[in-house]
This record gives C-alpha cells, sequence and structure tokens, in this order.
C-alpha cells in the first residue's frame, strides 16, 4: 500500500477513532515506508498498534523509537513454531533452543529500551497453548521462552501465572492464550450463535481497499465494500454491515466465515 492511499484511509477513518492497527495477516515491519506511515498517523492524532513476528524488529528499532504516534507493539512469540512432530531427537530440541535464543535475544533488548526510553508498550505473545494436550515440543520450547524472559527481565514466571498478561517490567507484557482456529469457509462451521468485537469495535481494510468485519478476514471473504470508491462511512453503515452488528448484539452469527471462527469462542 503506497504512502497516498494510507492517507486516504486515514482521512475516512479518522472521525471514527483513535487508533489504527498495521496487521492483518502481513508483516508490516517489511514496508520500505513505515517510517512515512507512522509520521501520517501522527498528523491525523491517531495511536498506531503494530502486531509484528519480531524477526525484524532489531533492524526497525531505530523507528519504533522515535515514532511518537506508536503506541503499542505486539510480538508473536509463536510465530517461531516450526512443523514439528513429538518424535524428535534431544539433538533436534538443543538446536531449536538455539535458533530461539538468538531469535529472542533482539526482541527482548528492544523491549527493554523501550521501556526505559519511551511510553510504548511491548506485548510479547504465546498464543500456541493447548492445555493438557499440548505435544511435548511446545511445552519445552514454551519452557524455554519462560527461562530466556525470566532471565532478560529478572522475573519469576510460573505455571500458574498461565494468564493473558503478566508484567515483566514497565510497559512490556507476557500475554499467553489458546490456539484457535483460523475462520476459513474451507472448515467446518463451530457455531451459528455468539458474540464478537467485529464492527463493534473494529473493522479491517486490506491492501486493495477492501473494508472487512475483523483482521482475521486476511482474504476479503466477507466484503463489506471499498474504501477508495466508497466512504467509510457508508460502508459501515451498509446494509451487510448492519446485519453483521445487529446479530452479534444478538447473539446471532449472520455470515458464513464467522461461523467457522474459533477465535470468537474467546468471548464467551
Amino acid at each position: 500500500m503506497s504512502t497516498n492511499d494510507f492517507e486516504h484511509i486515514l482521512t475516512e477513518i479518522s472521525p471514527f477513532t483513535d487508533y489504527v492497527y498495521l496487521h492483518i495477516k502481513g508483516e508490516p515491519l517489511l514496508h520500505p515506508e513505515l517510517q512515512d506511515i507512522l509520521s501520517l498517523c501522527s498528523q491525523y492524532h491517531l495511536h498506531a498498534n503494530i502486531t509484528t513476528n519480531g524477526t525484524m524488529i532489531q533492524e526497525k528499532a531505530a523507528i519504533l523509537s522515535t515514532a511518537n504516534a506508536l503506541r503499542q507493539v505486539n510480538i508473536s512469540l509463536h510465530s517461531f513454531e516450526q512443523d514439528v512432530k513429538m518424535e524428535r531427537s534431544d539433538s533436534d530440541l538443543n538446536k531449536i533452543k538455539e535458533d530461539l535464543y538468538s531469535y529472542l535475544k533482539p526482541i527482548t533488548d528492544y523491549a527493554i529500551y523501550m521501556s526505559q526510553h519511551t511510553k510504548a508498550i511491548t506485548a510479547l505473545r504465546l498464543w500456541n497453548l493447548e492445555g493438557e494436550h499440548t505435544d511435548t515440543f511446545t511445552h519445552e520450547k514454551n519452557r524455554f521462552v519462560h527461562s530466556f524472559l525470566e532471565d532478560a527481565f529478572h522475573v519469576s514466571i510460573k505455571p500458574e501465572m498461565i494468564t493473558r498478561g503478566i508484567a515483566l517490567m514497565e510497559r512490556v507484557y507476557l500475554n499467553q492464550d489458546h490456539r484457535f482456529q483460523w475462520p476459513s469457509l474451507s472448515v467446518p462451521v463451530l457455531s451459528t450463535e455468539g458474540f464478537c468485537y467485529g464492527l463493534g469495535t473494529q473493522a479491517g481494510i486490506l491492501v486493495d481497499g477492501t473494508v472487512v468485519p475483523c483482521c482475521l478476514d486476511q482474504e476479503g471473504d466477507v466484503s463489506l465494500g471499498n474504501i477508495f470508491s466508497t466512504s467509510f462511512s457508508s460502508i459501515i453503515n451498509g446494509e451487510r454491515a448492519q446485519s453483521i452488528l445487529h446479530g452479534f448484539k444478538d447473539h446471532k452469527i449472520i455470515e458464513e466465515l464467522c461461523k467457522r471462527c474459533g477465535y470468537r469462542h474467546r468471548f464467551i
């Protein structure tokens, strides 16, 4: 997305929100004009939130630490996971731990610096919990992550602290949660009743301008309109959007994609 397109979006949404979230199944730190995008957020008096896998955090730290608009950076530590099976050797696990160390060190260095020099929040996410069914390798990797964070931040993370927010230092948190089923029209229906904050407190805008109910619709399956051809106000007040919104208020799921979303179960 060009900065001109991004600024157009800001002019459309700024009357409706104080926040923008730079993600939707992509890596925002890859954008070559990240600094200009954050500057535009500041010009429009919008607080910017970024979700990243953290692999470029060291490279982009200077931009992030000087961005007045930056409110929060979410770093998905679970994105490091590899497709491994339980039947792995100790040498494989040791190699994974070495790679995890190289991955985590720049992230914790960034978080500590931001805490000490800025007002921005850093949220480290481990959204890979599966309760008693979590496989051995996931357990071992998470235990290594916990141990690394304990050393980096001089805290103690106990098993009973598996909550959504553990303070590691000022404005730095570890957020843990269970895996959820990403919505897709190709998976079975999970439920036809329930609630979601989609369109109530959030909406998503894809790179081509397609407006969707939330950030989990990365394919634009629930297209509400295009912000480059229709005003944002008209889109969110349109028939399809209002049908979704009123359905959630009545605990009824209208869209087929929403019926197949596991994240929504967190609001039960």
